[in-house]
């Protein structure tokens, strides 16, 4: 038979892999997945009792396959774990690396979105349409946001080897314009291989009110005074991972534990903050180099490493003000305290899987950091981290008065950048910044008791996040698929780690790796480092042409922290290193290169679909809620109207009608003691009531808000006028409006106001805010 005809044959389940009445496992064809079931004769026997049942068909993971655990940090720095000489203690993290690798040479793509893609396909993250995060995709190859059928995740092909799967906590690898209740689920944790999946979609959330999601069911997080959601993601995991070796205990499980912690907003409880008062008065400067001498002393990096000066246009701590270094100080400490705490709880989840005697043969790899530390939050860090993202620069005399309050459910806050540059010493950037180490190295340790023969050691070979979905399947015993689910597929682009376990001295194997995030790239090769920084996180405006950036050239088997620039001397190799890059970005969809921000976040602009493209109007029903902002209408920078047919019983009636956002920007269409309303909440900062005088009489009434836009570019006022059945029954101006975006995950709802609410006085969350007549519909007009 040709070989093609029988791969085919194989992929859509008409040809068996499997010898008939037999499923010995050492027959199976695992290159091809699903391995299909094997075909057995018809019987001709009348009696049952007569007949011999055909062996059962069931698909086992390799014996001895270990359990495998990813870990993985969001927005954590090399520099900030002192596992990595960092000055955040983190025991967890210490004591796996007692016992397993540290592996300082390790990276990730500089983003979120980027790194999981990659991370959980073994291939670069352009191949897999993640060039940058979901929410700024474009029409281009490499970055459209829509994982391809040809990538199939690791997930997948454990799942279809025999494992048992689950992720916790963070996805931010879904497609912007497929999170509505429409879908498609493609792209969704459960059909990317998980069988369960309890976390958030998007890029981030409220640590205290998250939006969960149980599969591709919305739930509410567990009411208690207490909650956190890294401490509910924590208790799911544990509770999934004791069931399923309780009733499966011959199967080995996949569990991906990715927390929200620690990305903005820096969400921790009082208790975690207080352990840190105080351990950060000396500054950015002198915590950084701190950490530089312990990192040295420890041997994490080598002795004759230099240390970067920071980004020009950051300050020296000794030249702040006294307040501002008080603010500074603040910032610190809750992130700390954030790091802390996921730490501890990473150690809960670890510590089930000893109790459960599980611990010596689970691979687990502790990845702190799906990038560098962030330094998102500007100069002075933020209140409410969607300032970022709507151009509004928040002031520290406005920031000192939330100082107390900094990291409860009453901020939305960010650090300032300096902060970011210390938790990522030795390096002199941060997260965003590909072409830095700064951006891109990430302290990992790997424990596997049964399959690393010393530990307490240290791994510099080359490492990439690529690299772990082909270490885990060589170290499950598994072959690399060739088909998955019908489809044809990319080979790996990583590298297995596994050589490197057993062997400190092994020749690197993972020798070329291009980095690439808005506009600022690199290559690796062979110890060589050629890069550019085109811009730096906190400049959002328009760049200078990507043809007239300056190139910079290291030599990093001699200069681990990037401190030495060579490109005067060896200007031949500068270019060969160019060259090459030009050779990798064309090979891997990384072109052309996209330097836009925060414009892409837009549909419009970026080009990617848009589920509410060319629609002026949506027609909504009570019931409907969870609309993520990218499958909403766009209501910012233009004039609307909400039209709300309700009825209203004799007792009066409450809550919410028709509510985008929550505590920290959005807008609100309410009753409030059976007054109409609205409540323009701008950033959490300011806020805009116009309200009816009257409360509406029992029955039918038809309440209508028209909002006219003063245009004239974007997140400008305008005039807000409320009507009851037609008649103006109040009218106010709206001083300004949030041009760019309201939320990362709070949503619009009818009927209520999910996770934290828009308006002051109707309530809290979804049951208190619940519409108390009916909303019979709710149109959104565009104007």
């Amino acid at each position: 038979m040709n070989k093609h005809l029988r791969l085919g044959l194989f992929a859509i389940g008409l040809l068996s892999p499997l010898c008939v009445g037999t499923v010995a496992a050492d027959s199976v064809d695992r290159t091809v997945l699903p391995i299909a079931e094997p075909v057995y004769p018809a019987s001709a026997e009348l009696d049952v009792r007569k007949a011999t049942p055909p062996p059962r068909f069931q698909v086992t993971a390799p014996k001895g396959a270990p359990n495998v655990v990813i870990v993985l940090i969001d927005d954590l720095g090399f520099g900030a774990t002192s596992a990595f000489g960092g000055p955040i203690p983190t025991p967890t993290l210490n004591g796996l690396a007692k016992s397993g690798l540290r592996y300082n040479n390790f990276h990730t793509t500089a983003l979120c979105s980027p790194t999981r893609v990659a991370l959980k396909s073994g291939r670069n993250h352009h191949t897999a349409n993640a060039g940058s995060i979901m929410e700024t995709a474009t029409a281009f190859p490499g970055n459209t946001g829509a994982i391809p059928n040809r990538v199939a995740p690791l997930a997948e092909m454990l799942r279809l080897n025999g494992f048992s799967t689950a992720a916790f906590g963070k996805w931010h690898e879904t497609a912007a314009w497929e999170t509505s209740v429409s879908g498609p689920f493609d792209r969704w944790p459960t059909r990317q291989g998980f069988d369960k999946f309890y976390g958030f979609i998007g890029g981030e959330t409220d640590q205290w009110a998250p939006l969960i999601y149980d599969g591709v069911k919305k739930v509410n997080p567990p009411k208690k005074d207490d909650y956190h959601f890294t401490e509910d993601m924590t208790d799911q995991a544990v509770n999934w991972v004791k069931a399923q070796q309780s009733m499966t205990p011959d199967k080995p499980f996949f569990m991906y534990f990715a927390t929200g912690a620690v990305h903005a907003p820096h969400h921790v409880p009082k208790e975690w903050i207080q352990k840190f008062h105080g351990k950060f008065d000396a500054g950015w400067d002198k915590v950084r180099e701190a950490s530089f001498a312990r990192q040295k002393a420890e041997g994490i990096i080598p002795k004759d490493t230099k240390l970067p000066a920071r980004p020009a246009d950051l300050p020296a701590w000794d030249s702040l003000p006294e307040d501002h270094k008080k603010l500074f100080r603040r910032q610190a400490e809750v992130f700390a305290g954030f790091v802390g705490h996921t730490d501890h709880n990473v150690g809960r989840l670890v510590s089930a899987i000893e109790e459960i005697g599980e611990l010596d043969n689970t691979l687990i790899f502790y990845i702190a950091g799906d990038n560098g530390t962030s330094a998102e939050g500007g100069m002075v860090g933020m209140y409410n981290e969607m300032t970022y993202f709507n151009g509004v620069q928040e002031k520290v005399e406005d920031l000192l008065p939330l100082m107390d309050k900094w990291g409860s459910k009453e901020t939305f806050p960010h650090m300032s950048a300096g902060w970011a540059v210390a938790f990522d010493s030795p390096f002199a950037w941060t997260k965003q910044v590909a072409s830095d180490f700064g951006g891109t190295r990430n302290g990992t340790v790997v424990h596997w008791p049964k399959g690393i023969k010393k530990g307490n050691a240290i791994r510099t070979q080359f490492s990439h996040v690529i690299d772990v979905a082909p270490t885990i399947m060589e170290a499950a015993n598994l072959p690399e698929p060739k088909v998955v689910n019908g489809t044809a597929q990319i080979p790996f682009e990583g590298t297995s780690m596994v050589y490197s376990f057993n062997d400190a001295t092994a020749k690197d194997r993972h020798t070329t790796q291009y980095f690439e995030i808005f506009g600022n790239r690199a290559i690796y090769h062979d110890g060589w480092f050629a890069r550019t920084i085109h811009r730096a996180p906190w400049q959002t405006g328009k760049q200078k042409p990507l043809a007239e950036d300056t190139w910079d050239l290291y030599n990093v088997n001699a200069d681990f922290s990037l401190a030495t620039n060579l490109a005067s001397e060896q200007p031949e190799k500068l270019k060969e290193m160019k060259a090459l890059f030009m050779k990798e970005a064309q090979k891997y969809n990384v072109l052309p290169i996209d330097d836009r921000t925060i414009e892409r976040v837009n549909p419009a602009l970026a080009g990617r679909p848009d589920l509410m493209a060319g629609r002026t109007e949506l027609t909504l029903y009570e019931g409907m809620e969870g609309m993520m902002e990218n499958t909403f209408i766009n209501v910012k920078n233009r004039s609307k109207t909400l039209t709300a047919e309700l009825e209203i019983p004799k007792a009066g009636a409450s809550g919410a009608i028709l509510v985008q956002g929550g505590r920290f920007g959005g807008w609100s269409l309410h009753m409030r003691d059976g007054k109409p309303a609205y409540e323009y909440n701008w950033l959490g900062l300011e806020r805009f009531v116009v309200e009816s005088p009257k409360a509406l009489p029992s029955g039918k009434s038809t309440v209508t808000l028209n909002f006219a836009y003063d245009g004239d570019g974007l997140g400008k006022g305008g005039m807000a006028t409320l009507l009851v059945n037609g008649k103006q029954v109040a009218q106010g101006r709206i001083g300004k409006t949030q041009p760019m975006i309201f939320s990362a995950d709070e949503t619009a709802d009818v009927g209520l106001d999910n996770q934290t609410p828009v308006a002051l006085g109707i309530g809290y969350g979804p049951d208190e805010t619940k519409f108390t007549g009916k909303i019979n519909k709710v149109t959104v007009e565009l104007k």
